[in-house]
């Protein structure tokens, strides 16, 4: 059975979903007003991973992951200037522009990962009318309040009624302890109140035309307010959209934990009188020099630096797998400090992979296996479900398929043989946590290629017509011709081996 940390009850749970056979999730996407980094790129792997292995284990699962393009204001606050206008305004762009354009680098880059589209990819600016009607649910409820034509959640009213804090493991008295009243936030009852409806200033440029009632001395009232919903509300309205009043998990990094997502906890409670999300899941920090990497503290590198190495920090260019390695290489849980000693160590053990991959997929079967081989294959994929059962714990499948990896060097080297049907089980278990689940893309030829703005399949052709012409002259005992080509190759950078099957190569 999967069981998965739980945030909200901080042990890790089994895993029972609301409705049989069936998942809801939702994970919070990108603020789309920069290129992508590699602090975006892990919840975006972490929950790839959790979307792919629900799937190979038979759910259905409905993946929400949200684009925000709207009312995230500069320093997560509730003052500022929304960050997305800001570049827009920095570069005479319309807001849209900015968003329609890292909008499409972000999808690039996700491809590039090999992290698979979610299911519905809903935009807060689409959504205006659910997130109007959602602030009205909780005006209604009296855990609201207007002030200056903006709307705040009334946080000591709703924590009369419900524990606010209680995912981040705040109360509220630390929570007032530890929060400064802050210049221009007077229209604020008190500074842990978050806005739920910000009316725009003249100079805002998104905004748009909302009406609330709301009752003054038993009257019923209006307010015509021309503005923008606040950060937290977009998350709420879009998952209840799509999922449900109640569904199975909410996903994101740690740093949206507060006050994001106690945020999201409290306007649901407030509309609808219960918990929205049954499992809370967070991934853990890349960190640079033990410090969050992120925008906010100018500390970031985005994807495309990595993939082009054109940062004063990396050693070299890396490929994308490489970055998926390197993140699948810790427990999702675990914070991970980037360097490029760190990635350069992950290339080795991608490249490790993908020759043990590629030696599997040539080697013959004979009519009996080896005892130690039979019983390697016969425990490998009990172990690796089990590792991912428990709270996904991807270096231990890892691990796991490395230690075959020993044997499938035996293998190819003729010192062991295996049967048609543990070889073919060998494929399999390969092919499931290694592709399927872990969405590593494995070279079959063992190597790491990437050939900029030309054709893959016709390089890696080429080397193969290339050492077919080595073997050819080898049988024919040509060795002047043979020793030319592999000489040849390995200044170009190439490694040559020979296997009792033929030859194998990697760059």
């Amino acid at each position: 059975m999967l069981y998965l940390y739980n945030t909200l009850t901080r042990a890790k749970q089994p895993f029972r979903p609301l409705h049989e056979g069936h998942v809801g999730m939702y994970v919070c996407g990108p603020t789309v007003y920069g290129d992508a980094h590699l602090g975006h790129a892990r919840p975006a792997i972490t929950f790839d991973i959790l979307f792919r292995y629900l799937t190979n284990i038979g759910y259905k699962v409905r993946y929400v992951r949200n684009i925000t393009d709207v009312g995230h204001l500069e320093h997560d606050a509730d003052e500022g200037e929304d960050k997305i206008a800001k570049k827009a305004r920095l570069e005479q762009l319309e807001p849209m522009e900015v968003v329609q354009f890292f909008t499409n680098r972000y999808h690039h880059d996700m491809e590039a990962l090999n992290v698979l589209p979610p299911s519905i990819e809903p935009h807060a600016s689409g959504h205006i009318i659910e997130q109007i009607a959602f602030v009205q649910k909780i005006l209604d409820k009296g855990y609201a309040y207007i002030s200056n034509g903006s709307i705040y959640m009334d946080v000591e009213r709703y924590a009369q009624d419900f524990p606010y804090g209680k995912l981040s493991g705040r109360n509220l008295e630390d929570i007032v302890t530890d929060t400064r009243e802050l210049d221009g936030q007077d229209e604020k009852r008190h500074s842990y109140d978050f806005a739920l409806w910000k009316k725009a200033a003249p100079e805002h440029i998104m905004h748009w035309p909302a009406v609330f009632r709301y009752s003054d001395n038993g009257e019923v009232r209006e307010l015509h307010s021309e503005g923008f919903p606040g950060w937290h509300m977009e998350c709420s309205a879009m998952g209840t959209k799509y999922l449900g009043e109640e569904f199975d998990i909410h996903g994101g990094g740690m740093d949206l934990m507060f006050p994001h997502h106690e945020a999201e906890i409290a306007q649901s409670c407030a509309a609808l009188g219960h918990d929205t999300v049954r499992y809370w899941l967070h991934n853990n920090m890349i960190t640079i020099a033990g410090k969050k990497m992120g925008k906010s503290y100018n500390n970031f590198i985005t994807l495309r630096q990595f993939f082009s190495g054109d940062h004063h920090l990396l050693s070299k260019a890396f490929a994308p797998m490489t970055i998926r390695f390197f993140i699948l290489m810790a427990h999702y849980r675990s914070t991970v400090d980037f360097s490029s000693e760190a990635l350069e160590a992950a290339e080795k053990g991608y490249q490790r992979m993908s020759e043990a991959y590629a030696r599997l997929q040539k080697i013959n079967p004979a009519a009996t296996s080896t005892e130690e081989i039979h019983a390697v294959v016969a425990e490998l994929r009990t172990r690796c479900t089990e590792a991912m059962d428990d709270d996904l714990n991807t270096p231990i499948v890892i691990s796991h398929l490395f230690d075959s990896s020993r044997v499938i060097n035996n293998l190819a080297d003729g010192k062991a043989t295996i049967s048609a049907e543990d070889l073919s089980e060998l494929r399999a278990v390969w092919q499931q946590f290694a592709i399927d689940i872990l969405g590593l893309q494995l070279d079959t030829n063992g190597g790491q290629q990437t050939v900029t703005g030309g054709n893959t399949a016709a390089f890696n052709g080429a080397i193969d017509l290339l050492l077919g012409i080595r073997l050819e002259a080898k049988q024919n005992k040509d060795w002047a011709t043979s020793d030319r080509i592999r000489n040849a190759l390995t200044d170009l950078g190439f490694t040559v081996k020979d296997t009792k099957n033929g030859f194998e190569w990697s760059i």
